[in-house]
């Protein structure tokens, strides 16, 4: 049986960047009895460069070091993970709203007439049922008896 450290096998990820979602899913394989790993004393930075909001310093994280059995199973998984992990995952914004947008047929221009309106109306909407709740609010003036 050949066994390896958790660190060598992150270092043969395709995408260190995403060597956090690695770990998570090693963790849980793990803890589902998927694969066979057992911790180890020491702990190892992942391979992941994170940067803080606002700042251009980057760190790393630290994680407990694991000792992993290395069987035909386990490989079969660590490729597995690695082809899902090595996949782009970012979506593409959709296209703002402009002239160009619209000529070029980037966005629906029949779509963009329906929810304009939709959004018109229902201010429309909005505007009337507060004018007449304020106008069925006013106070009754009291009735008046006059005495001799």
């Amino acid at each position: 049986m050949a066994y390896e450290k958790l660190s060598a096998q992150m270092a043969q990820l395709t995408n260190p960047q995403r060597s956090d979602a690695f770990y998570k899913q090693f963790r849980d394989a793990v803890r589902e009895g998927k694969i066979e790993a057992a911790d180890l004393p020491e702990r190892f930075e992942l391979p992941k460069a994170y940067r803080r909001r606002g700042a251009d310093e980057t760190y790393a994280r630290t994680v407990k070091e694991m000792v992993v059995n290395v069987t035909p199973a386990y490989q079969k998984w660590f490729d597995g993970v690695n082809e899902s992990l090595s996949t782009v995952t970012r979506r593409t914004a959709a296209p703002k709203a402009s002239l160009e947008a619209v000529e070029a047929g980037a966005v629906d221009f029949a779509a963009m007439v329906e929810e304009t309106r939709r959004k018109m109306q229902s201010s429309f909407e909005k505007g009337q049922h507060l004018g007449n709740s304020r106008k069925a609010a006013k106070p009754k003036a009291k009735s008046r008896t006059t005495r001799k």
